[in-house]
């Protein structure tokens, strides 16, 4: 029997709570940028500031200028107030590219899978229930999972939560391509389901709304995840569904 409903689901802020490996990634990181970065970890104040600007963050190597701004002294609220005049100015004053940032944070993290797993898979967990919830769905079929984190470190974090997943399932930030265009893929190849996309962005909801192409999909914000009091607010206003994690759970 053919699903009636496919499941794409974001990851960061929606599968895995991942805030805390993502700031201190980025620390580790930006010990190699620059030298007034002293010790090997962030500080417990510094993770809390990054938790709080995470929900604007769009894909993993901007932590890395997050991090440069709050050691600088910025404050969360500034650093939000102009998130992308100061992230670009950092990148400017530092001569470094997105390209360049994306590497070196995909080889931070590998460095540290490799000296300690358990302490990376640790920092990455899942949201309670969340686990079981996959492992159900796929049971029942195919689900897949769009996201803008590198695949190698969504794989390895749901194989240590004994969550299997084809990595042709496994859409992320390798390929190279918007999340709008893998979802007009999922469309076509399931014409006879209906696919559900569950994500924490409201931004990332409204490009899809505003595609034409993806006018049957049903689009789920993820009330959970990395987003603000207002992006809450503000989802009312749109043609999604709010959704909460008992209820996405259940």
């Amino acid at each position: 029997m053919k699903q009636s409903v496919i499941y794409a689901i974001d990851f960061d802020g929606v599968i895995c709570d991942s805030a805390l490996e993502t700031g201190v990634s980025a620390w580790k990181a930006a010990l190699t940028l620059w030298d007034d970065f002293s010790t090997p970890l962030p500080s417990v104040e510094m993770s809390e500031k990054f938790h709080q600007i995470r929900p604007i963050m769009g894909t993993g190597y901007e932590a890395i200028l997050i991090i440069r701004l709050l050691n600088n002294g910025e404050t969360v609220e500034t650093i939000m107030q102009n998130y992308t005049g100061l992230t670009q100015q950092v990148m400017d004053e530092s001569m470094l590219t997105i390209d360049s940032l994306k590497n070196l944070y995909g080889e931070t993290r590998d460095k540290w899978i490799e000296q300690d797993l358990a302490q990376w898979v640790e920092m990455n967990p899942l949201f309670p229930g969340m686990a079981e919830k996959l492992q159900k769905l796929t049971k029942q079929g195919v689900w897949y999972i769009v996201t803008t984190k590198q695949e190698r470190f969504v794989k390895k974090i749901l194989e240590a939560n004994q969550v299997y997943l084809p990595d042709e399932n496994i859409f992320g930030l390798d390929r190279q391509r918007k999340k709008e265009d893998i979802l007009i893929d999922l469309v076509n190849k399931h014409t006879e389901a209906t696919i559900y996309f569950i994500e924490d962005m409201l931004p990332m909801l409204c490009k899809v709304l505003k595609n034409e192409q993806l006018t049957s999909v049903k689009l789920f914000f993820a009330m959970w995840g990395y987003n603000t009091a207002q992006d809450k607010l503000d989802a009312e206003k749109y043609d999604v569904k709010l959704v909460e994690k008992e209820d996405f759970l259940g």
